[in-house]
């Protein structure tokens, strides 16, 4: 059973690599297959056997691919149509889930239960931001939104459609994942308006739950900093902590505890097995009735469930609950004896409900530290004493996770493991604990003891995230270096006795020391994020790295720098930047500045912003960018064309004119960088600077805007490539379509942002290419 339950996740993993949906008449073809194996006839001779065992591995593997290919169709037949996009909708439904405040407004998901617009189609399932009215006269207003509330609302949509970056968060299979089959936002109409204060259904009842327990914490906790982090512990919000938190608990390693994970489910619902067992032996009558090691099992997954369905029911809750359910079924059908067994059961559980769950880093994570326990304290000669046992378990998951953190996440935390061993017991054992008592209970004092232990622990993960080697960084390693870890830590944790298990941790090199590959001396990769609408351009040669922008700040809490400028420079081995500039003060352009320079050591930036500059606070040395700059790296030249000098000492000059041009030329081909210029920027580079504007890739001025792309401009630089870095249906319509027009007059190649995700231009010796992700990264959910 247990090979072809892992036959069947991998056959559900497959298809999450798939660009396109098998055709539906595939997965009908799975029900004659079936059949098929079921007429195989007994198994007698080891020629029998073999091909019946064939047969059935081949056939869960293919049960596994076409279950997922099953579900997918499900969940994408329930879309928003490209037609409706943009479009205003009326439309009654519930508020599903807890609203959650953000500095903008609110965010929310909605089930729709009507559409008053005529030939409407919307999803049914769909995540709205009510944003605050801003005027001058009136203070900010948001409605008082509760779960379970029924309204009616006029609403404009879009279709999934996130940033598409190398080694960055799917969103739109998050979205997939959730059931979410469009975004979009509330219309300020006098239309939208309340209809029932709460409709009775079992869902909307857990969420009013979930944020009276959100509310009991905050008013017991006033002004607490631990306030939010028992939030989290308490119902899976992890909204509630701030962003300096979880950066303390990344670093640190113990980000798992920080919400409803499953090692805290698995606590609590073992207190209720201990306290049910210990209770049912002693009252004859129950235990002649049912066994009390199987009336436990029943109450510790009865009271997982409740635990789970508090923090949302969200995906790694599930896991848990599908573990434990497994485990409960073990004990039931006397399977107790065969953890492994239970393990693949629960795997198989896991995926059944939900294909898309392989995609998730928690899910490997989860069952792999599970695994890697078994592996090392089932089936082992003699009986270690529980420290030394505890040891074991500890250098295991910590030795075993290795190959999962490096290659999902390019980091891990050398100071985990000292973390985790304090902070498990006291969050787990006391945090926890009390925290779940103290809502339940009128006693205000437990929930300030708990937020007095939270505190106490905060305070020694913040010194350990502090020390200068808390946090391994590294480049992602090569596909196949993985599996030959995980192998190599099998043989490490082999038991006493093999001979040469150090020889284990030789197969950790390639993870750890082959490197990505390097532009050759002479040649220039340039990498056109995906930001969103904003610019962050990463240009690498033989030994240097500039970084030419860090993207849009999306929030208080988050920007490109962070999201998408630090992720893919630590993906791509990239540890220190050699130059950076921030071409000028608009917040699409310098918005993710401060988290680059908080993350990567920066030698020098290069700005036309003031010196003083709240962007610019970390820099080690500030320089002004200005025309005539030269430098060159590794046989590449880099020429900075705008702003002239004497434009700092105009005020009224606009931050778009200021906006500093960078034109790189290599022996196979050249690039310009004009950030934000507008046509008057164009004409005086006309100008000045005619003789070198010519290049092989132009990325558009200010994002193809109706006041840029002169036609005059265009023609002298003669690009072969335009690319346009745009948000997906931005507010401003950019690109417009009569610059669109004037590139394709002039022959360009065009590649946008928005439709083709980061753009990766190689200039070698070979000549220029030009690719989008989205090309290099189909999966068969994207513009779905």
């Amino acid at each position: 059973m247990i090979f072809n339950a892992v036959l069947f996740v991998l056959g559900a993993a497959w298809l999450q690599q798939q660009a396109e949906l098998p055709g539906i008449v595939w997965v009908y073809s799975l029900v004659p297959a079936i059949l098929g194996w079921w007429l195989l006839p007994d198994a007698v001779s080891p020629r029998q056997v073999l091909l019946r065992r064939s047969a059935a591995a081949i056939l869960c593997f293919t049960t596994g691919f076409l279950w997922a290919a099953l579900v997918a169709h499900v969940k994408l037949a329930d879309h928003l149509t490209p037609e409706w996009e943009g479009r205003d909708v009326s439309i009654r439904g519930a508020i599903a889930d807890l609203p959650q405040v953000t500095d903008r407004g609110v965010r929310f998901e909605f089930d729709v239960e009507q559409l008053t617009t005529p030939l409407a189609q919307v999803p049914r399932h769909i995540a709205l931001t009510w944003y605050a009215e801003r005027d001058t006269s009136t203070p900010e207003f948001l409605p008082r939104l509760h779960p379970g509330q029924r309204w009616q609302l006029t609403v404009r949509l879009r279709r999934p459609h996130a940033l598409a970056n190398p080694n960055g968060f799917d969103f739109d299979a998050w979205l997939l994942e959730r059931g979410i089959r469009a975004t979009g936002y509330v219309r300020p109409e006098a239309s939208n308006q309340l209809l029932e204060p709460m409709v009775w259904r079992p869902a909307y009842l857990v969420e009013r739950a979930r944020e009276w327990v959100r509310n009991r914490i905050v008013t017991a906790l006033p002004g607490e900093p631990a306030a939010g982090v028992l939030v989290a512990l308490a119902i899976g919000d992890q909204q509630a902590i701030s962003r300096s938190e979880w950066t303390v608990f990344t670093r640190t390693g113990v980000n798992h505890l920080m919400s409803i994970s499953g090692l805290h489910i698995t606590m609590v619902s073992g207190l209720a097995f201990a306290l049910v067992l210990w209770v049912w032996r002693r009252i004859p009558k129950l235990t002649a009735r049912v066994a009390a090691v199987k009336a436990a099992a029943v109450a510790g997954l009865l009271v997982a469930c409740a635990y789970a369905l508090l923090a949302g029911f969200a995906v790694p809750a599930q896991r848990t609950v599908y573990m434990l359910a497994a485990v409960a079924a073990g004990l039931w059908l006397g399977l107790a004896s065969l953890p492994l067994t239970v393990l693949a059961l629960a795997l198989l559980v896991a995926v059944v409900a939900d294909p898309m769950c392989v995609l998730a880093p928690g899910f490997w994570l989860s069952f792999g530290a599970v695994a890697l326990i078994m592996y090392v304290t089932l089936g082992r000669l003699g009986q270690p004493s529980w420290l030394v046992n505890w040891a074991q378990v500890q250098w295991a998951v910590t030795i075993g996770l290795v190959p999962f953190l490096v290659a999902m996440f390019q980091q891990i935390s050398v100071v985990s493991p000292l973390a985790n061993a304090a902070a498990i017991p006291l969050i787990s054992l006391g945090v926890v604990p009390l925290t779940l008592v103290g809502v339940l209970l009128p006693m205000d004092w437990l929930l300030k003891l708990a937020a007095w232990l939270m505190s106490l622990c905060a305070t020694g993960l913040e010194w350990m995230s502090s020390l200068p080697a808390a946090v391994w960084q590294q480049h992602a390693p090569s596909w196949w270096a993985v599996p030959l870890a995980l192998l190599g830590t099998i043989w490490v944790l082999a038991p006493r006795g093999i001979p040469g298990r150090w020889l284990g941790l030789t197969a950790f090199l390639p993870l750890l020391v082959v490197r990505t590959p390097a532009p050759a001396p002479g040649e220039v990769w340039v990498d056109v994020l995906d930001v969103g609408q904003g610019l962050s351009v990463v240009v690498r040669t033989h030994r240097h790295t500039l970084l030419y922008d860090a993207g849009p700040s999306y929030s208080a809490d988050t920007d490109a720098g962070s999201r998408v400028v630090v992720p893919f420079l630590r993906a791509q081995g990239v540890e220190r930047l050699d130059g950076f500039i921030v071409t000028h003060d608009d917040s699409d352009h310098s918005g993710g500045a401060a988290s680059v320079l908080e993350a990567v050591p920066v030698a020098w930036v290069a700005s036309s912003l003031p010196l003083d500059a709240p962007a610019l606070a970390l820099a080690r040395r500030r320089l002004r960018c200005f025309a005539g700059e030269r430098w060159e790296w590794d046989a590449v030249r880099f020429t900075v064309l705008n702003p002239e000098w004497q434009s700092y000492n105009v005020p009224e000059l606009k931050d778009n004119a200021r906006s500093c041009v960078l034109k790189i030329e290599s022996g196979a081909g050249s690039v310009l960088l004009p950030a934000d210029i507008e046509l008057g920027s164009e004409m005086d580079l006309l100008r000045t600077r005619r003789d070198v504007l010519r290049a092989d890739v132009l990325v558009a001025p200010h994002h193809g805007s109706g006041t840029s792309s002169s036609v005059a401009f265009l023609a002298q630089v003669a690009p072969a490539v335009v690319v346009i870095p745009v948000g997906y249906r931005n507010r401003f319509g950019h690109p417009k379509p009569e610059v669109v027009q004037r590139y394709e007059a002039l022959g360009s190649r065009i590649l946008r942002s928005d439709r083709d995700g980061e753009v990766m231009l190689r200039f070698t010796a070979a000549g220029l290419s030009a690719e989008g992700y989205r090309a290099r990264y189909r999966r068969y959910w994207q513009d779905r």
